[in-house]
């Protein structure tokens, strides 16, 4: 990119502080132009689905009032998707059902696409480049709260026309469309900060998602253990309490407003006292030269990648356990409703309700694993754009070591979040059901055999990264289409030839079933070919 794409009429001197944003706006809108809109036709296509999906599953009022009685007072669901206000109408559903995953969804693309456009920018060096001309000091910080804020209304509005295009209310579907942007924009404020303080993207976004974290333990918790003032603290939990399709209590939805206003009006006065370039919590200075310990490629890929390991470490051992607790209870959940236990057959065999549940969540949990290997694949491209791996390259250091050091992060990451997914399920649910010793093992097969699906996805980020390094980041929408795929495709009733676009859903359904050699090596095989095949072309192209 070019000073040309900010002509000097709409940026000349004596310009104020805001000076070339909707140039800067235009740019963004125009680097995002693909996965934006796929984000919004995802969102909010998937609760106007369910619509018909709670018509057939729960036909009659007995049902209904089943669903209610076994959903509503059980704390163990409540601790994932909260409360269950009203479950006797497909809207009550919908807006229980996907209410709070939907809403992390979206305050996660917002966190990225506003740390996108202002701290990875700085990061790159093109924010510097953009500042040599005549753009307002305020300008990139206000184009990018434009552009995620955009984003954030123009999701939630689509999702409420999605709604009442399925037939349900006005003011329930606003409510909750309404709701899920209200929680995405408190989270542009809260990344729009973090890009004030931190030096490095990868730092905003950590910084970001903890809070993100946060949010969803206090709602957790607050809703589990009804203690309702904990929920009130969350930005998540003030979605949910705006009642959708339950009473639409829109007031609540000042709330998220007005701690926005302020987040933002943190952000500029954060972004005035700092250089560009740099964050108010600069990286301390390491040594001069490294020690003993720091000296080899794959040394370097350990300091790289370790933080973020250990962070999705801690969070498969709390998201395992949270699955494993709840598997004791899932037989009084389903009862006696012949079209949930189908649905849960599909997702993770039919030898029973419970060992289906189970081999749907380690399925469940794959796919989580495979956003991580993405991270750790993508992180590959950050230090080529960012000008670190060039230097690097022209030492002793070869090209294959040093992808292999990062391969090594990427593929051992995938295996150890899904052992550490195995062990947390499995213990939770043996200690629930006085069995650990039986059930651990059989659990920790079942994430276990996820890994040749994941290792599909992160062959994939590698073959992107290694033929077309600049559509790297085209590996997220991948994962996350699979993902989406994988949670949501059988409450939607999907026909199973399009489930099957999932590595997952060929993966043995332990426990339920035996495990079978066929379809692992299959994926295996593929893993290895479309890893092969990035490695084979990064070791001979231009390297930026």
């Amino acid at each position: 990119m070019t000073t040309a794409t900010l002509p000097r009429s709409a940026s000349g001197a004596g310009g104020g502080t805001l000076t070339g944003t909707g140039h800067l706006v235009r740019l963004a809108l125009r680097r995002d132009r693909l996965m934006l809109p796929l984000w919004i036709v995802v969102i909010a296509g998937l609760p106007m689905a369910s619509v018909g999906a709670y018509e057939e599953l729960y036909p009659n009022p007995a049902q209904r009032a089943a669903l209610t009685t076994s959903l509503g007072d059980n704390p163990s669901i409540a601790l994932l998707y909260g409360p269950a206000h009203d479950l006797s109408t497909a809207g009550g559903f919908t807006a229980w059902r996907f209410g709070t995953m939907l809403s992390v969804f979206l305050a996660l693309v917002c966190v990225f696409t506003m740390v996108r456009h202002t701290r990875q920018e700085e990061d790159t060096g093109r924010q510097e480049l953009l500042s040599s001309t005549v753009v307002g000091r305020q300008a990139p910080l206000t184009a990018s709260l434009v552009v995620s804020a955009g984003f954030a209304l123009l999701t939630g509005i689509a999702t409420a026309g999605a709604l009442i295009a399925g037939g349900l209310d006005a003011a329930g579907s606003f409510a909750f469309g309404l709701g899920l942007a209200a929680v995405a924009l408190v989270f542009t404020g809260i990344a729009a900060i973090t890009a004030q303080l931190a030096e490095y993207s990868r730092t905003a976004n950590g910084l970001a998602g903890a809070a993100l974290g946060v949010a969803f333990a206090l709602r957790a918790v607050g809703d589990a253990a009804d203690v309702t003032w904990l929920s009130w603290l969350s930005p998540i939990g003030w979605a949910s309490q705006a009642r959708a399709f339950a009473g639409d209590r829109f007031w609540v939805l000042t709330i998220p407003l007005l701690v926005t206003g302020v987040l933002v009006a943190v952000a500029y006065a954060l972004q005035r006292r700092r250089d560009i370039g740099l964050g108010l919590m600069p990286a301390s200075l390491g040594p001069a030269t490294a020690g003993q310990r720091l000296r080899t490629a794959f040394a370097l890929s350990t300091r790289l990648h370790k933080g973020t390991l250990t962070g999705w470490v801690v969070g498969f051992a709390l998201l395992s356990v949270l699955f494993g607790a709840l598997a004791a209870d899932i037989g009084d959940i389903v009862g006696d409703n012949d079209q949930m236990r189908e649905m849960l057959a599909r997702m993770g065999g039919s030898q029973g309700v419970i060992d289906a549940y189970l081999a749907s969540s380690a399925g469940v949990l794959g796919m989580v694993a495979a956003l991580f290997v993405v991270q750790a694949a993508v992180r590959m491209r950050s230090e080529e754009t960012g000008l670190r791996a060039e230097p690097l390259l022209t030492t002793g250091v070869s090209r294959l070591r040093w992808i292999a050091g990062h391969l090594v992060f990427v593929f051992g990451g995938g295996v150890a979040l899904m052992v550490v997914a195995g062990l947390g399920m499995g213990l939770a649910h043996g200690v629930r059901v006085g069995d650990v010793a039986g059930q651990t093992p059989d659990v920790l097969l079942a994430c276990l055999v996820q890994l040749p699906a994941v290792f599909v996805v992160a062959g994939v980020a590698v073959t992107l990264f290694g033929i077309l390094p600049s559509y790297t980041a085209g590996a997220w929408a991948v994962a996350a289409v699979l993902l989406l795929l994988s949670m949501f495709g059988p409450v939607l009733d999907l026909s199973q030839a399009v489930l099957n676009l999932s590595p997952f859903q060929h993966v043995p359904k332990v426990p339920s079933v035996e495990v079978t050699a066929t379809p692992m090596v299959w994926l295996t095989l593929a893993a290895v070919a479309l890893t092969a095949a990035g490695i084979a072309r990064f070791r001979s192209r231009d390297i930026g």
